[in-house]
């Protein structure tokens, strides 16, 4: 009996490929369609990889029609804060144009069901913590902008057409698959917690904390965390739930509904390896908030998810055995 298949753009990416796994552990196929830009081929071991770029409409329009796949499940973007400051004319165009491609090659095949990886980062600086869906939006860098204008892109769409969406506004997305088959493996590295577990283990110079005199606690930012198998898991949820055409909200905050400073982060990473972290301090960031939590509230009343790997030890630890077992 095949399979049935689900198109998944950037599936060769962090947070895709642990997606994938998660759909064949489901008894799905993954096709994972991904330029390779910042995803890696041997993250594809769920399914068949197909190389091609999000602006490339004929093609996504033509693996639609001969795929057929249930639905859409889209994680291919830009990604990164401070590359979006410098670059914000690419994250635009990629992310935002990337997004139009990708659904008129759904209009132009009738494909309807889609499932969005969007970001806490369309908030901007929080209004009260924990952040709710109801909370006003306004990203303070061009990634978090590119985010919230990909989800007006698909509220136009769905106002115009049959599209069945849903968009989760992720927080940090962390750790590692238990298993050691898959984790983070950016290049370059932008994320704070394997950035600290390189310097623990000196094969990174020492860290750069960005800023210590924001209004937090310990003057460092204040993120909250969430494993990528969890964020994974609610993934599942979200797409059962659109195939089998059961009324949700079009938008779901996911995270861990803790914050935890950079300051947090060194000293748990000491303490899980034993290790000391060396850092410096370096000026701001621009386009960083200075504190984000998120509440799951509204997900978790309507679905029966609960973060099962997301206490910052779990995180910490998957992270730093998968970033040994590559070395």
């Amino acid at each position: 009996m095949s399979k049935s298949k689900i198109l998944v753009t950037g599936g060769a990416g962090y947070i895709g490929s642990h997606v994938c796994q998660l759909l064949h552990k489901e008894g799905f196929e993954p096709i994972t369609y991904d330029n390779l830009s910042r995803g890696f081929e041997k993250a594809v071991q769920w399914g068949p990889l197909i190389k091609g770029d999000l602006h490339e409409t004929d093609k996504l329009t033509d693996l639609l029609k001969k795929e057929k796949p249930l639905a859409v499940m889209h994680f291919a973007a830009f990604a990164y804060v401070g590359e979006s400051v410098e670059r914000p004319e690419m994250y635009m165009q990629n992310n935002v144009h990337g997004t139009q491609s990708l659904l008129k090659a759904m209009e132009m095949t009738q494909q309807n069901n889609l499932v969005f990886s969007s970001t806490c980062a369309t908030y901007g600086v929080a209004q009260s913590l924990p952040i709710k869906e109801t909370d006003p939006q306004n990203p303070i860098n061009p990634y978090g902008l590119s985010k919230l204008k990909m989800e007006q892109a698909l509220l136009e769409k769905k106002s115009q057409s049959d599209l069945n969406f849903c968009a989760l506004r992720y927080f940090n997305a962390a750790g590692a698959d238990p298993s050691g088959l898959i984790g983070e493996n950016h290049d370059p590295e932008p994320h704070i917690i394997p950035n600290t577990i390189k310097a623990a283990l000196g094969l990174a110079p020492e860290l750069k904390i960005f800023g210590n005199d924001y209004p937090t606690k310990d003057g460092t930012c204040v993120r909250d965390f969430i494993h990528v198998s969890d964020l994974a898991r609610a993934h599942i949820y979200l797409l059962k739930a659109l195939i089998n055409k059961e009324t949700i909200d079009e938008f779901y905050n996911l995270g861990n509904t803790k914050g935890f400073s950079l300051l947090d982060i060194i000293l748990e990473t000491e303490r899980v390896l034993k290790k000391q972290v060396p850092y410096e301090v370096a000026d701001r960031r621009p386009g960083d908030p200075p504190e984000l939590i998120g509440s799951s509230e509204k997900f978790m009343s309507h679905f029966p998810w609960r973060p099962e790997l997301s206490d910052i030890g779990t995180i910490i630890k998957t992270a730093s055995d998968w970033f040994l077992k590559k070395q």
